[in-house]
């Protein structure tokens, strides 16, 4: 359904007429060379990263904005219409609005689509986007099952349309520290890669939650998407009345395997960049977990997981690590984790050197015109847009960031079952394992699954 913002936000604003951006907010980017782009999610992350980050781009242009909650829709479409106005200097009301993601996919004024929702919807509305024919940056993690991420990478691939995963740790901007870590691992500074540890945290418990009335400004069924039914609490879906928190969705296992892919998407990339697994995955998972007795939330707290790949390296994962990726080698060994948060709301930890190795002249080492180069890429929404306008590859593929995604879905499997598993990486089966198989995908309710 396409929704006037004026209904969005169900207020009596004044009427302006909806009008195109005038061309001198773009500079030389005549329109017609322009990247028009609609912005699939209205929450904290695309309003504070995703959409910022392509206003920040004058190629490419915002022109419209779907969302289940007409609240959250209303104020999305607000803060387009205002950037746009204070770029140009005059009212601006042009961004369309939609309630209906399908609707906005099937608008052929748009070229591609910015994906930022909950992670159960990552995968269903990446499939649909590039069947219908649209660009896709999509939000970390990939999908919600392993099943789902094999769909859509397959999808991208057929539909020969750019997908970038939001695995911002791959570019130069604001991180080029994780590059420069993988490309001195990947060239035998620290020797022959031994083992990979990774830290990220896990979540608290949560309250019990009753029952409430789905508010009126909420289509709970789409938002619910392929997911079960279950009754509605605004603590299971996102504040009402704000953008900042962390919405309860993130910490519960309908909807996302909690921290092990919310954060670890981000870090096993990293460590398969470096350890040049990133088309592959591990053949032995291991390990445990704690999950709430009580309370709504039932995504896991503290954990320590293992895999051992093909070729003898062992990763670790766990909430007792430094938060970070820390690759060790027969020779030495190298730290590397952000040197600052994604989001306000985002878990902190204490901000220590972002690169750090055993021996620091490990850190100045040149590679050499013969050694391995790996792709350098600016800011990834900036990386995305060149990859449209001109073929350039993307930083983080959908085959990669599904690759990095199952890994991490895997450790989970792992966590739940207790058992130690048995993976080939090229088929995606659990070996002699059929309950752990069974886990690789979940049902789906028919009308909105792929």
């Amino acid at each position: 359904m396409r929704i006037s913002r004026r209904g969005a936000l169900g207020a009596a604003a004044a009427s302006v007429a909806p009008m195109i951006v005038p061309a001198s907010v773009f500079g030389r980017n005549a329109p017609s060379n322009r990247v028009t782009v609609g912005a699939i999610g209205a929450g904290r992350i695309s309003r504070i990263h995703d959409m910022k980050e392509i206003h920040a781009h004058d190629d490419a242009q915002i022109v419209a904005v779907c969302d289940v909650d007409t609240r959250r829709l209303g104020a999305g479409i607000q803060l387009v219409d205002d950037r746009y106005a204070a770029k140009a200097g005059k009212p601006y009301s042009g961004t369309r609005g939609y309630t209906d993601y399908r609707a906005l996919l099937a608008d052929p004024a748009i070229d591609a689509v910015l994906i930022s929702t909950p992670d159960h919807q990552h995968a269903p509305m990446a499939v649909h986007a590039v069947r219908a024919g649209k660009h896709v940056y999509l939000q970390k993690p990939a999908s919600l099952t392993v099943a789902e991420g094999r769909t859509m990478a397959d999808a991208v691939k057929a539909s020969g349309k750019m997908l970038q995963i939001g695995s911002q740790q791959r570019g130069s901007d604001p991180w080029p520290q994780f590059r420069r870590a993988c490309a001195l691992v990947r060239n035998g500074r620290i020797g022959a890669l031994r083992s990979v540890e990774i830290g990220l945290p896990g979540d608290p418990s949560g309250p019990e939650a009753a029952a409430m009335p789905i508010p009126r400004n909420l289509d709970y069924d789409a938002w619910l998407g392929t997911t079960p039914e279950v009754y509605y609490t605004e603590t299971r879906v996102h504040p009402q009345d704000s953008f900042e928190n962390r919405p309860g969705w993130l910490r519960l296992e309908q909807f996302g395997a909690g921290m092990i892919t919310g954060w670890g998407a981000h870090h096993v990339d990293i460590a398969h960049w470096g350890m040049d697994m990133e088309h592959s995955g591990p053949v032995e998972i291991w390990g445990s977990a704690e999950f709430p007795k009580s309370g709504l939330w039932n995504v896991h707290g503290p954990f320590r997981t293992y895999a051992r790949y093909a070729n003898g390296v062992t990763m670790t994962i766990s909430g007792a690590l430094p938060n970070g990726v820390k690759f060790i080698g027969d020779k030495g060994w190298i730290f590397v984790t952000r040197s600052g948060a994604v989001t306000p709301s985002d878990p902190g930890s204490a901000q220590v050197d972002p690169l750090v190795a055993s021996d620091p002249k490990i850190l100045t080492s040149v590679i050499g015109p013969n050694e391995v180069h790996l792709l350098e890429t600016p800011e990834q929404h900036r990386n995305w847009l060149d990859a449209i306008r001109t073929g350039a590859p993307v930083s983080a593929p959908a085959e990669i960031g599904h690759r990095a995604c199952s890994t991490c879905l895997l450790h989970w499997i792992a966590m739940k079952t207790g058992r130690r598993l048995r993976w080939d990486p090229k088929a995606e089966r659990f070996l002699g394992d059929d309950a752990a198989n069974a886990m690789l995908s979940r049902p789906q309710r028919a009308k909105y699954a792929i």
